[in-house]
């Protein structure tokens, strides 16, 4: 067994050696979540060239609507595989907040905010090279991530992730999302693997922690910020990482 696989899970004692990993896209593998808050300045900024909106009023709202939208579980549930559809939605809320609805103009920021969003997403620093590692060393993965299915493939096709993995669900293809039961399951049956010699790795301890331990995988935490489980958080994760070279 490849020692970058008995160590996946140091810490505990399993019943059998790690022998496959489920990685997470967003925020695991790819920076989604750097520079959210100057795209959606810049965006507005932009939308409001015309000087009939205040740009930092917009800003203001646009973040209260972003709460409120992603706040709420089912409709989380239902927007994210529409991401651009969901951020439309979210400028018009701010701009029907500020009194100034105008559904051409929410649906430009949007855009703008999309193509900024790309041009900032990147591979976190360690990405490539742990991947590259675990692949050499015969460790079968798979992606299993949540989202719109277009910009999912738009990421995995720029930074060439596809080769290193043996499956890949995204949520937009597949029909359901993460921490759906038949997600986990679809992933362990296109390996071949047993869930008790799998680790899913992945930032949401919820979806890729809670809903990997539910079937009997491995589930670590990567908390890139170091921040510390929440205090009132139930989840207890079989590992926590801060880096993915902690798992080589």
């Amino acid at each position: 067994m490849p020692a970058a696989a008995t160590q996946a899970c140091k810490g505990k004692r399993y019943n059998r050696a790690v022998k496959h990993l489920l990685l997470d896209l967003d925020d695991t593998l790819l920076d989604y979540s750097g520079g959210v808050d100057e795209c959606w300045s810049a965006s507005c900024a932009t939308g409001c060239d015309d000087a009939t909106i205040e740009a930092s009023a917009l800003v203001r709202e646009v973040l209260a609507s972003r709460r409120w939208f992603w706040d709420d579980p089912g409709r989380h549930r239902r927007e994210r595989v529409n991401m651009l559809g969901a951020w439309t939605k979210i400028v018009a809320h701010a701009l029907e907040s500020l009194g100034r609805p105008d559904p051409e103009r929410a649906a430009r920021i949007a855009a703008e905010f999309a193509n900024r969003r790309r041009a900032r997403m990147q591979l976190f620093p360690d990405a490539l090279t742990c991947l590259a590692s675990w692949r050499g060393r015969g460790i079968r993965m798979g992606l299993v991530t949540n989202g719109d299915a277009s910009q999912q493939r738009d990421k995995i096709a720029r930074h060439a992730l596809a080769p290193y993995f043996d499956v890949i669900v995204i949520e937009g293809e597949f029909g359901s999302g993460k921490p759906d039961p038949e997600v986990y399951a679809h992933a362990l049956s296109v390996l071949g693997a047993n869930a008790n010699a799998t680790c899913m790795v992945g930032d949401h301890l919820d979806f890729d922690v809670a809903g990997a331990q539910a079937l009997g995988l491995k589930g670590i935490w990567i908390d890139r910020q170091a921040s510390g489980l929440p205090p009132d958080c139930q989840v207890r994760p079989d590992r926590i990482i801060h880096s993915l070279t902690d798992l080589t």
